[in-house]
């Protein structure tokens, strides 16, 4: 046998880089060919948006943004096109999620008379946070938890709170001055009996983790290629939001279970109030339907973590605009500030019979809600065709927005809508308006189950402010609004204070 007819030669050296070409140019069509077909799925689906809401013409919108572009000037552009097209109109999130806007009470009575699902498109980026609750569960598991969280709400419930609440404004005014970092403490405090001794420090790994994800949830709704969830699971942002969750759902089931280990020798709710004021966990824990089951732990954290969001950041947004309000009309701010002082008579602390003592500031905090509404817009998914009294009708599948900000500044509800007027909500005036021109907290089956919780808390931080502080406006650096999850301003609420007794 020669040498040469058994000398190696590796076939597979020499035949893969051959066949690498043919792999590249396998793969680009493949795809080329997702992506076309995704595409046409997407173009699919905007004709049929497009003819699901043909009765209701809108102003031209971009072909790759829509309406949506956030330089500070959106809101006054729904204001407008309001005008434009009476009672409702499409508003485009990018070239593919649609949504009828409606901004007249009459169209929103409709609309809200509802119980159905919260719109798929917004609120679904919370679920891995906050689960199923209220915000967003629907049909029987929706009817049932609303049942067995009302009483968490009650006047009993919520009367030990405001003691609460003043302590912690007074902190706050004393030292942080930081309304949002003093919200969520407030609502740990008087909600959960949950006691942070290092809260001061921003160090207190919930808070940052709450705060973190109410950050980056907005981030999502903003941006919209992390609409998609593989994209945003991908980004260091999607990283940073599942580390989030990990930290406040750990928080959260510490804090439900040491409750339960608390509550295991005291099953009924009025042998623990003899021991100590009821809060919001202990209604959680201890409630049970018509069959006797109570809420699953999946549940009961679930409704936690929706409250911790909606009770604070909401809230912080409505103090902060209140706050600007005020500062911005100082005859109604000493209006105001004389009211508290007289109701206090020399305390330098609220407590629930105060609250009914200052009229005109309560006044004064509706008109700001009026204004700037802490929730900007709302939105439904409809799963039936759903006919308003013009007799114009969307079609099943349509998401339907509240623009709330819209129709608090419609001009054909309010006169001179744009004018801070707190006499719009005088016994009077209220009853001769449509009960759906002012929904700062929703209405109907679905309104806001906390908002007596947040009504009381704005009402707290406003009159205890007031009584230490003169508010003065900077001309200068007016808010630039814009409809995040909750109203915001891209350059800040920029205010400026002195000590009452230092007035010019």
């Amino acid at each position: 046998m020669s040498v040469e007819a058994v000398a190696y030669s590796p076939p597979t050296m020499l035949s893969f880089p051959s066949s690498l070409p043919h792999m590249h140019h396998l793969l680009a069509l493949l795809l080329l060919v997702v992506a076309v077909c995704k595409l046409t799925a997407l173009m699919v689906e905007r004709r049929e948006k497009l003819r699901n809401l043909e009765a209701f013409p809108g102003p031209p919108a971009h072909w790759l943004f829509g309406h949506v572009q956030e330089d500070g000037t959106e809101l006054d552009k729904v204001v407008k096109w309001g005008k434009q097209y009476p009672f409702a109109f499409q508003l485009w999130f990018g070239p593919f999620v649609s949504f009828l806007n409606i901004h007249h009470p009459d169209y929103v009575k409709t609309l809200l008379s509802t119980t159905g699902p919260k719109d798929d498109f917004g609120y679904r980026f919370f679920t891995p946070w906050i689960g199923d609750g209220l915000l967003v569960s629907s049909g029987q598991k929706w009817f049932r938890n609303r049942r067995l969280l009302t009483p968490g709400f009650h006047y009993d419930i919520l009367k030990p709170y405001v003691k609460l609440m003043s302590d912690s404004a007074k902190t706050m005014l004393k030292i942080t001055h930081n309304i949002s970092f003093s919200n969520q403490y407030n609502v740990l405090n008087s909600a959960f009996n949950v006691r942070l001794s290092s809260h001061f420090s921003g160090t207190n790994a919930y808070i940052k983790a709450v705060y973190d994800l109410s950050f980056l949830i907005n981030l999502r709704v903003r941006v919209a290629p992390y609409h998609n969830n593989i994209i945003f699971h991908l980004s260091p942002h999607g990283f940073r939001f599942r580390k989030a969750v990990k930290v406040a759902h750990h928080h959260t089931e510490e804090v439900i279970r040491k409750r339960r280990e608390e509550l295991k020798k005291e099953t009924e709710l009025d042998r623990i109030q003899a021991k100590r004021n009821l809060d919001f966990l202990d209604i959680l824990l201890c409630a049970t339907d018509e069959k006797q089951h109570s809420l699953s732990d999946e549940d009961i954290r679930a409704e936690v973590d929706t409250f911790m969001f909606e009770g604070h950041d909401t809230t912080a947004s409505g103090i902060s605009f209140i706050l600007y309000c005020l500062a911005c009309n100082p005859e109604h701010q000493q209006m105001c500030r004389d009211e508290i002082m007289h109701a206090l008579e020399g305390k330098d602390t609220i407590e629930w019979e105060d609250l009914s003592k200052i009229p005109y500031t309560t006044m004064c905090i509706k008109e700001s809600l009026r204004l700037y509404p802490p929730v900007p817009g709302i939105a439904r998914k409809i799963t039936k065709p759903l006919t308003f009294f013009d007799g114009r009708t969307a079609a099943a599948g349509s998401l339907v927005g509240t623009s709330v900000y819209g129709i608090h500044r419609n001009a054909t509800v309010w006169e001179n809508p744009n004018v801070f007027d707190p006499l719009r909500f005088l016994p009077e005036n209220v009853s001769s308006r449509s009960p759906h021109a002012f929904v700062p907290f929703s209405a109907g089956p679905r309104n806001c189950i906390g908002q007596t919780f947040a009504m009381n808390e704005m009402k707290v931080v406003i009159a205890l402010t007031l009584r230490r502080y003169q508010l003065i406006e900077d001309p200068n650096r007016k808010p630039k609004i814009v409809p995040r999850l909750v109203l915001r301003s891209l350059n800040g609420i920029h205010i400026k204070i002195k000590p009452v007794d230092q007035q010019p």
